[in-house]
């Protein structure tokens, strides 16, 4: 009979915790950029008055998961900047491309990215 599923305990080490979280931060980075380069993306079509539905779907989907994404590696100010993106971008109407330009790029400020 299969065990039941068991998370992982977390090291009670906040020095250990600290690194563990490191090391998941530079193995994830490839993916926070390709993250941050398809909202770049969106940004220019968005300023082009190109962007199309399926460009701003990925890109509200996209902000979702950085605001999660972000807020587990300690960075509340990324999570913020995702969010105000993922609501401003699940709004009816056209998008403020000035603001969801500007919106990702203190984003990737505030990460150093």
């Amino acid at each position: 009979m299969p065990q039941p599923f068991q998370p992982a305990k977390a090291p009670k080490d906040p020095e250990a915790t600290r690194k563990l979280l490191a090391m998941l931060w530079e193995r994830n980075l490839p993916v926070l950029r390709d993250r941050f380069a398809l909202l770049e993306h969106a940004v220019v079509a968005a300023r082009a008055g190109t962007m199309t539905q399926p460009q701003r779907d990925d890109a509200i989907a996209t902000a979702h998961k950085l605001a999660g994404s972000l807020g587990m590696f300690g960075y509340p100010e990324g999570t913020e900047f995702a969010r105000r993106i993922e609501q401003h971008l699940e709004a009816t109407g056209p998008v403020d491309a000035l603001r969801f330009g500007e919106d990702v790029a203190a984003m990737q400020a505030a990460l150093s990215l």
